[in-house]
């Protein structure tokens, strides 16, 4: 019992170290908290997120599990890639404050930052149908052969074999426009370059390492977009 209370406080600081540091990414390089433009975001981004959690504890608690403990058996080169990834990420928080809000270096007109909000809206949803559809969607790159890993073909699998990235993708290009930065796209279009080998290097593990990912592929024949990739 003691150490899962430890486990649970342990969770509890690191949750609260995260949220505080995605505040001050947010509101330290912006100088103010007066940023309507990101409050919507994170509000939008928190209740998805607490949605997303409610309910896979309720459906899928075992995808739950996975995606929220730490793993041990990560590829090498997808720990790279994660963490060029957060620092790209942070960077880009930051451009985006000291550039819409700060400086204001950038312009964006209003259509702009509307279109970018509403293109969060697609980017969740393809995002939350392939966590919908596929149990085994860790947040790494892994085979879980400890919960008998099977190849999903269902949902958004059906059309490109990686959905989750799409949505990802959507949401990366999305954002600098909603939060009203054009130098956001910079690290922006470097994140969505991370993912595409991402996408690439995770796709030759599956056929190497999935039992029928191999015969999957020859139905499905495109990674991000169909009939394009």
């Amino acid at each position: 019992m003691p150490s899962k209370t430890f486990s649970k406080a342990i969770k509890a600081i690191r949750l609260i170290f995260s949220i505080a540091l995605f505040l001050a990414l947010f509101f330290l390089p912006a100088g103010t908290l007066k940023w309507p433009e990101a409050w919507i975001l994170i509000v939008f981004y928190m209740v998805s997120v607490l949605g997303v959690i409610i309910w896979l504890k309720k459906n899928d608690p075992e995808l739950l599990k996975e995606r929220s403990q730490r793993k041990k058996n990560v590829k090498t080169w997808d720990r790279i890639l994660m963490l060029v990834y957060v620092f790209f990420l942070m960077i880009m928080l930051c451009v985006t404050g000291l550039d819409a809000v700060r400086f204001r270096w950038s312009n964006v007109h209003i259509i702009l930052k509307i279109i970018g909000f509403l293109g969060f809206v697609p980017g969740f949803i393809l995002g939350f149908w392939a966590m919908r559809e596929n149990t085994y969607l860790s947040d790494t790159v892994q085979i879980q052969e400890d919960r008998g890993h099977r190849v999903c073909m269902t949902g958004p699998y059906r059309f490109v074999r990686h959905p989750m990235y799409v949505g990802v993708i959507i949401a990366m290009l999305s954002f600098p426009f909603a939060l009203g930065s054009f130098l956001a796209v910079i690290p922006a279009i470097i994140i969505v370059v991370l993912f595409v080998i991402r996408t690439v290097l995770e796709d030759k593990t599956l056929q190497r390492e999935l039992s029928g990912y191999k015969e999957y592929t020859e139905t499905v024949r495109f990674r991000l977009i169909p009939r394009v990739w």
